[in-house]
C-alpha cells in the first residue's frame, strides 16, 4: 500500500521494482498480496493499460490503516488491542513521547 500511496497508482510491474529496490521479492508474491488487497477493498483496479491493470487506492490512507489494525488486532490479538500496546512498549519501537501521545488520545475518546 505504501508503494500504491507514494506512486498514486501504479501496475504490479512497479510495486514490484519498487519493492526491488530494497529487498529481494518475487513478482507473483507482488501480484498476490496486490489481489488480495483489491479482494479487501483496500485497493481498485482501473481498466488495463496495454495488458496491465492499474491499481489505485480504493480509500484514503487513514481509513485503510485503521481496517488493517483492525483486521491485525481482530487475527492476532482475539480484537484485544491491549497486548498489541504493551508489546510495543516492552520491545521499546514507542518512545516516552509516543506513549504520552497515545495516553491523551486514549483520554480524548473517554
Amino acid at each position: 500500500m505504501k508503494v500504491v500511496w507514494d506512486l498514486r497508482q501504479a501496475t504490479v510491474r512497479g510495486v514490484y521494482e519498487k519493492l526491488r529496490e530494497q529487498r529481494p521479492i518475487a513478482y507473483t508474491t507482488v501480484m498476490t498480496m496486490m489481489n488480495i488487497l483489491e479482494q479487501k477493498g483496500f485497493l481498485k483496479k482501473l481498466p488495463a493499460e496495454g495488458r496491465a491493470y492499474v491499481y489505485h487506492s480504493a480509500r484514503p490512507r487513514k481509513q485503510v490503516i485503521r481496517g488493517m489494525v483492525r483486521e491485525f488486532v481482530d487475527r492476532v490479538f482475539n480484537g484485544s488491542a491491549e497486548p498489541l500496546m504493551v508489546q510495543l512498549v516492552e520491545d521499546r519501537h514507542l518512545s516516552r513521547e509516543e506513549v504520552e501521545k497515545i495516553a491523551r488520545a486514549i483520554e480524548e475518546e473517554q
